[in-house]
């Protein structure tokens, strides 16, 4: 394979017609050692962000040895990426099919549930042939928490409300070897109280419970850089997470686990577009809502971005962005600060895209193809590198390279 230094040699070397997506290995494999030596506990990738076998693999090379799956599709591909990880099956709603399978076939033991439905369904699908129940069964129940601190909402679809979850958890002990409680408090949390507040509910339902607790997941949810969203260092969040897990009744034994998605993958890749027409303040290129852009489509997620072109001189201007389909739905309002005199022709890169970007490209409307292509440059923006500033106005922020 052939590694370009950054997106500007890409351009020359290709002058590519369809979008380029640039790979960035050594980028992921620094995020991923920054939560293996930092995080205080065990860190399990969120495979939804980007479940590109090669992130898969880099990720695993740099110390993350859990997964977290969310679909058979997902359990398949990374077992068969990688044949030694430890998947979990982290989705709290799972078809009898998919569990059995998975238990079964692929040596999944962890699983989340947030009703005794769910649970119920679990226990007899890891059932042995002559009906005897699994006894090596890891077993987390979800408890819905706050989002109000989070970028992106995921606190209406899953998790056992408070009165229920004590009365769950009591019932899911008798089934487990390991009885765990997870929550999510939504994605690209902006502050580290974010954790606090949902560990207090968790204490609440343990308390109630009376059971004995081996994990507390605190699921994912930590941010990374864009424009606009500058979060505290990820230290102070690893910092509040500890101190309050510290306090929880549970095990003596128990382990902190977590559930980093975006954190570890979106500074992997960028995306090389080109300008297929200008309209004003208006930008016609050639991926958008059904592709890597979705979320500067449907959630106005603002991506950094720069132009490729040596000879634009001109001052910035915001810019919308319209993708290529037919739809007017195919539009990203920004802004994106570019040059005033880009024009029809030149390419921009839009950069921190390694999170669900490129996991959500669609072929609508007969587009969607994008060249993968290693680079060496660094990302536009990271948590990682250490030239960050910090506000706390320490500089321990920083992971090597090697």
């Amino acid at each position: 394979m052939h590694i370009y230094p950054d997106a500007r040699s890409v351009v020359r070397a290709l002058a590519p017609d369809e979008p380029v997506l640039l790979n960035r290995p050594h980028a992921a494999a620094r995020a991923a050692r920054f939560f293996v030596e930092k995080f205080p506990g065990k860190s399990l990738y969120a495979v939804k962000a980007n479940p590109s076998p090669d992130l898969l693999r880099v990720l695993w090379d740099a110390g993350i040895t859990h997964y977290d799956v969310a679909s058979i599709t997902e359990v398949r591909m990374a077992r068969a990426t990688l044949s030694e990880a430890v998947l979990c099956f982290m989705h709290p709603v799972k078809t009898s099919a998919a569990i059995r399978e998975a238990y079964h076939q692929h040596g999944v033991r962890t699983f989340s549930l947030d009703t005794e439905e769910e649970l119920i369904k679990i226990v007899d699908a890891c059932r042995a042939l002559d009906g005897t129940p699994a006894a090596d069964l890891k077993l987390l129940v979800r408890l819905r928490v706050s989002s109000e601190y989070s970028e992106l909402s995921l606190a209406s679809k899953f998790g056992a409300d408070l009165v229920d979850a004590p009365a769950l958890l009591q019932e899911t002990r008798q089934h487990c070897d390991w009885l765990g409680v997870c929550f999510h408090v939504g994605s690209q949390a902006m502050t580290p109280f974010a954790y606090v507040q949902a560990l207090e509910r968790v204490r609440a339902a343990i308390v109630e419970a009376s059971v004995l607790v081996d994990i507390i997941d605190v699921g994912g949810g930590f941010p990374s850089v864009y424009p606009g969203m500058e979060p505290p260092p990820l230290e102070d969040y690893f910092a509040v997470i500890f101190r309050a897990s510290e306090s929880l009744p549970i095990s003596y034994s128990s382990e902190l686990w977590c559930e980093p998605g975006r954190a570890l993958s979106a500074e992997y890749s960028s995306l090389i577009v080109k300008v297929e027409k200008r309209r004003g303040d208006e930008l016609y290129i050639n991926d958008g809502a059904y592709g890597a852009l979705y979320d500067a489509a449907h959630v106005e997620w603002r991506f950094p971005v720069r132009a490729l072109e040596d000879d634009l001189i001109e001052g910035e201007q915001d810019f919308a962005f319209y993708g290529p389909t037919c739809d007017d739905a195919d539009y990203m309002k920004g802004p994106f600060a570019l040059p005033a005199d880009i024009q029809a022709g030149d390419y921009i890169e839009i950069g921190m895209l390694g999170a669900y970007g490129a996991a959500m490209k669609t072929t609508f409307n007969g587009f969607g193809a994008a060249e993968q292509i290693v680079v060496e440059d660094e990302p536009m923006a990271s948590l990682y590198r250490g030239d960050r500033a910090d506000p706390r106005g320490v500089a321990d922020n920083v992971v090597s390279l090697r």
